[in-house]
């Protein structure tokens, strides 16, 4: 146990040294604050590490993660990140990025309980009720998986979408909402091409009277 909390402590110190042999005002610039362009909602997964994957530096994507990458209208944690990242740090793009072999997908196509995961879970399987039909014609329960995890992401960028966060941010500026799929047996992203740039993307019931603000 101790050795491998030091090692931690010890990669820690490598990669300070590393950066600093690299540039030695890397950290100087660092602290002077962050101005990025995109906002990565993902899964809590230890395999995919937003900056590894997307060959991106420290300081150039703003994070937020949670099981299976959910975007949950009361979820005060993400609305938080969300508006920080939106209204403040005036981000560019949100990607919602879920990823091939998702635990959280798999266990909610199940009906094994889990203790208190399982209110988490239930946004999934709200997802998975609303294609059922189309989920239930694929036999191939990891090819199912699949095609969840893939509609997960779908309806999570809609979630976005229905936000008044995004919504105002829409009546000022572009904002741009993506919907990716990470495969970790191959290293690849795969754009889901969901289109939300605007109000008009999603139905009007879920469309805020924003110029009464």
């Amino acid at each position: 146990m101790e050795n491998s909390y030091n090692k931690l402590i010890e990669g820690n110190r490598l990669f300070s040294l590393s950066k600093k042999n690299d540039d030695p005002e890397y950290f100087k610039k660092l602290s002077l604050g962050q101005k990025p362009d995109y906002l990565w909602i993902g899964c809590s997964d230890s395999r995919v590490p937003t900056n590894e994957v997307t060959g991106t530096e420290s300081g150039e994507i703003f994070v937020h993660r949670n099981i299976a990458n959910l975007v949950v209208h009361t979820d005060l944690n993400m609305l938080s990140v969300l508006e920080y990242a939106v209204s403040v740090l005036e981000v560019k793009h949100v990607i919602v990025c879920g990823h091939y072999g998702c635990g959280g997908v798999r266990a909610a196509m199940g009906n094994d309980m889990f203790s208190y995961v399982d209110n988490w879970l239930r946004n999934i399987k709200d997802v998975y009720q609303k294609y059922e039909t189309e989920l239930q014609a694929i036999g191939d329960m990891d090819k199912r998986a699949d095609r969840l995890t893939e509609l997960n992401v779908i309806e999570q960028v809609r979630n976005l979408a229905k936000t008044d966060i995004v919504q105002k941010a829409w009546k000022k500026r572009e904002l741009h909402l993506h919907g990716w799929v990470y495969g970790i047996n191959n290293g690849l992203i795969t754009d889901l091409n969901v289109i939300h740039n605007e109000q008009e993307d999603i139905p009007a019931i879920y469309r805020y009277n924003v110029n009464k603000k």
